[in-house]
């Protein structure tokens, strides 16, 4: 064993989770709950933090948490507990749950999962503390040699590893090792009383190899916050392009798969509901899923395993996303997913190239669009971003806001980068969308 190894004592965590959630199953049903779901899990975290430029901890931390959903006649309750332990205490929280589900409305779309079963054991099972500590090194190195001005406010890189089992009272017994290394950093640069605006960026992965800032985008980022400390606003209200920097095709991905899920679903208000085998995006981009990515398990929070998805083909839209209880709410098809990992295929041409072909616009790198109107308009400010003038990049963009519609930006993009940002969770490329307002 590498002397910088720790040594986490997997097996006895392990057991640990599986017999809490089988004792907690055996209460639940001891209280006369009809339908039930339980979840014991174990989150094991090692991290090195940085503040202003400097290490400042080394820390290891353990969160057990035991999750309880209760059904009775239709009627729902569910509690958290931080701990494992089925003793006296639970006794009390579980009578108290009861209570809650006699007072809770009756909803006849509340239910659990059923004869779902699945072992995932995904990514690096222990740590070895050299990773963490040679990533948080080249991080600042990188700092002083490539963005001095740049401070790095707070950053941490880390070792994270989750056990779970999940029971429910219809036969699933769902359980899993996930580890995976993460890593974040929060920037801002100053050049006498000038300041940029915040920046950040950051991810999961598998394993740390390269030096920290070739992942997720960080050096990129440390080296563009320089650029911002004397940004300019625009001189006159203007219709041009955006060049999607990934991080703000995160903003875009997140409204769509949004729109996709329960709360649109149920209540009616979502653009795509009687969308499905319809074109409702641009034949360049393609959205699947990636249930498998760094610190993501292919299983569902509400007990099912997740199959892989295909969201967007050839400009149509193949699935809705509800829940099992979106599904039994609304009457359409369930479709399982994670609680992460999703992909937009790379195009064809490079970023430079999509760049090249902005005669007016801006590169964003953050699109603060707030919560778009319910036909999919809005009007934001965009940060962290720079001038496109004749295909060249400017300086960095202040005051500036751009509007549109979101669900049109998702029909016009004309333009998908062959390179893209892999955060683990989701892998970005950018995105070249004309037709935006400026002011």
């Amino acid at each position: 064993m590498n002397n910088r190894e720790l040594s986490i004592p997997s097996n006895g965590i392990a057991a640990r989770v599986s017999d809490a959630a089988e004792r907690a199953m055996a209460r639940m049903r001891a209280h006369g709950f009809e339908d039930a779901q339980v979840s014991a899990a174990h989150l094991l975290r090692r991290e090195v933090n940085i503040a202003h430029n400097e290490p400042s901890l080394l820390r290891s931390t353990e969160s057990p948490n035991l999750s309880l959903i209760g059904i009775f006649d239709g009627r729902k309750a569910c509690i958290e507990l931080p701990a494992l332990e089925v003793d006296d205490a639970l006794e009390v929280r579980l009578a108290g749950l009861r209570a809650e589900v006699e007072s809770a409305p009756t909803d006849d779309a509340n239910a659990v999962s059923s004869d779902q079963c699945a072992t995932v054991e995904q990514g690096p099972q222990s740590e070895d503390l050299d990773v963490l500590l040679r990533a948080a090194r080249s991080l600042l190195d990188f700092r002083g040699r490539r963005s001095p001005r740049t401070t790095i406010d707070e950053a941490f890189v880390s070792y994270r590893r989750r056990q779970w089992r999940t029971l429910t009272s219809g036969g699933s017994d769902l359980s899993g090792s996930v580890g995976w290394y993460e890593a974040a950093v929060f920037c801002v640069a100053r050049d006498g009383k000038a300041v940029s605006s915040f920046n950040g960026a950051g991810g999961t992965a598998d394993g740390l190899d390269e030096e920290l800032v070739a992942h997720f985008g960080i050096g990129d980022m440390l080296c563009d916050t320089e650029r911002q400390v004397r940004p300019r606003p625009v001189n006159a209200p203007f219709v041009g392009s955006v060049v999607l920097a990934p991080t703000a095709v995160d903003d875009l991905l997140g409204w769509l798969l949004g729109q996709l899920g329960d709360a649109h679903l149920i209540g009616r208000t979502s653009l795509y509901r009687d969308k499905v085998g319809q074109q409702v995006a641009s034949p360049l981009l393609t959205l699947r899923s990636r249930f498998d990515a760094p610190g993501i398990a292919a299983v569902s929070a509400d007990a099912f395993r997740t199959p892989p998805v295909q969201v967007l083909a050839a400009c149509t839209l193949r699935c809705l996303l509800p829940t099992l209880y979106g599904s039994r709410k609304t009457g359409l098809t369930h479709v399982p997913t994670a609680n992460g990992g999703w992909e937009l295929a790379a195009g064809s041409t490079s970023r430079a190239k999509l760049v090249e072909g902005v005669a007016r616009g801006a590169l964003v790198g953050r699109l603060s669009m707030g919560r778009p109107a319910s036909n999919g308009d809005f009007s934001g400010v965009i940060k962290n971003s720079f001038f496109i003038d004749n295909g060249c990049l400017g300086d960095a963009i202040s005051e500036t806001m751009i509007s549109g519609n979101v669900a049109r930006m998702l029909l016009d993009v004309d333009g998908v980068s062959s390179d893209r940002i892999d955060f683990g969770t989701t892998q970005l490329p950018w995105l070249r969308v004309p037709g935006m307002h400026f002011s």
